[in-house]
């Protein structure tokens, strides 16, 4: 991996994700941002471990893609700024019953059905390929519960190049945080760094 294919990696993640949020914003109740994007290599250990669980669980939304061109992507989010990120999202909070309900788990989903897929879109569309995600799969816990389900979705490949993007949410006065991850096999980046050639 190279800075060279660092930039094309970041450059597609950042102009997908603004582009995302820019719409979610126009039709949503909250103000979606772009905080900051880094890239990296690594495992899924270490691509999960980009989020800052401050020692409590997360919940996370990820999928697949399979074929000549695998990707993993996941989007994380703190399960305490669920009513912050349906408000911003829907326009209104559900009732709160502890936990995470099952109408959280659709909300968020469904959202990060959304990015994840814009994220994917851009990749794919600078190889002039067309994917198929797996259908969006959710799971809570803390890093560990996590990173190994992001490890079972990614395959066999020990260690990926890694963008990792910050995502802003805001409504009202408050702030949600939540990591967008993309895990890129090598094969990958290098045919996203010929393709750009």
């Amino acid at each position: 991996m190279n800075a060279k294919e660092n930039t094309v990696l970041e450059r597609l993640a950042v102009s997908s994700l603004e582009k995302c949020l820019v719409k979610l914003s126009k039709v949503s109740a909250g103000t979606w941002q772009l905080a900051e994007t880094a890239e990296s290599s690594g495992t899924p250990g270490s691509a999960v471990g980009k989020y800052d669980f401050k020692g409590q669980p997360a919940a996370a939304v990820y999928f697949d893609i399979k074929g000549e061109f695998p990707m993993t992507s996941v989007m994380i989010f703190d399960p305490a700024d669920i009513d912050c990120i349906s408000k911003c999202f829907l326009g209104y909070s559900f009732p709160r019953q502890g936990g995470i309900s099952p109408s959280d788990e659709v909300m968020l989903l469904e959202l990060g059905n959304i990015v994840l897929n814009s994220l994917s879109n851009s990749v794919f569309n600078a190889l002039g390929e067309s994917f198929m995600p797996s259908v969006p799969q959710f799971v809570a816990g803390d890093a560990l519960r996590i990173a190994e389900s992001v490890r079972a979705a990614a395959g066999a490949a020990l260690t990926f190049n890694i963008v990792a993007s910050t995502i802003a949410i805001q409504c009202d006065n408050r702030v949600s945080r939540s990591k967008v991850i993309a895990l890129v096999p090598e094969q990958l980046a290098l045919a996203l760094e010929r393709a750009k050639a």
